[in-house]
Parts: C-alpha cells; structure tokens; sequence
C-alpha cells in the first residue's frame, strides 16, 4: 500500500519527533542539553521505512515555544496528531513512527550517566503519553 502525506503531514510528523527531542533536551538542561539533542537527532536521522523518509528533515520555519511549558503545549499535541494521522493512513508506520520517537527519547535519556533524571523520566512519560493518546 502507497501512502502519500502532503507537506503539511510531513511538518506534522517533523514537529512532532523533533519537538519530542527539543522536549527531552530542555528538560534535561542541568545535564548536557546539547548532547541530549545530538543523540535524539542521530536516532531520528537514522530511522526507516516512510517515518524514516520524513524525519531526515527537521522542521523549518516551526518556530518552538521559549520555555518547556510552551514547548509541550506544541509538541505533545503534534505527537498525538501525527499518530492519528499514520493510524488513519499506515498502521504499520503508525507503529514505526511511535518506536522510533520513543528511541530517540530513549538515546536523548541517555546522555546522563546512569539513570536519566526525574525531570527527563516525566518527560519521557509524557512523551509516550501523547503518543499513546491517539
């Protein structure tokens, strides 16, 4: 089955999963937000299949909220409707897009030694929260 998102599917899906990264990075800022960024992004870069094709790109000209709390206010809402968007088109990359934003998640969580912070852990909860709620 061919499945075709317009550019306004694709910024959806971009917003979302690099917003996801954006997320986990601002709240993990008394670590190495930087490298937290760094590590979402080579997880999102690397991902396959159609997710894979569209997150190659991040979103230009999305201009991202100042503080986490504006942040989450776009992102999580992005992330459940980039879900429903995949459910109603492609399952299967339904399923591909919430596993690879959940790895990226999971590799920006990483980035503290050891366990992730509290502030990172609710995020990451919040994250698949949104992602779950579609």
């Amino acid at each position: 089955m061919s499945v075709t998102l317009t550019d306004q599917d694709k910024l959806t899906l971009r917003t979302a999963a690099w917003g996801a990264i954006s997320l986990m990075a601002a709240a993990g800022a008394a670590g190495s937000p930087h490298k937290a960024a760094t590590e979402g992004s080579i997880a999102l870069t690397s991902a396959t299949g159609l997710a894979g094709h569209v997150l190659t790109k991040a979103p230009k000209g999305v201009k991202y909220g100042k503080t986490v709390a504006e942040l989450a206010d776009q992102v999580l809402p992005a992330l459940t409707e980039a879900m429903s968007l995949l459910t109603k088109q492609a399952p299967s990359e339904a399923d591909n897009f919430r596993r690879t934003v959940i790895v990226a998640v999971e590799a920006a969580a990483q980035t503290h030694k050891g366990q992730p912070s509290p502030t990172m852990a609710e995020m990451a909860r919040k994250i698949t929260e949104a992602l779950d709620a579609a």
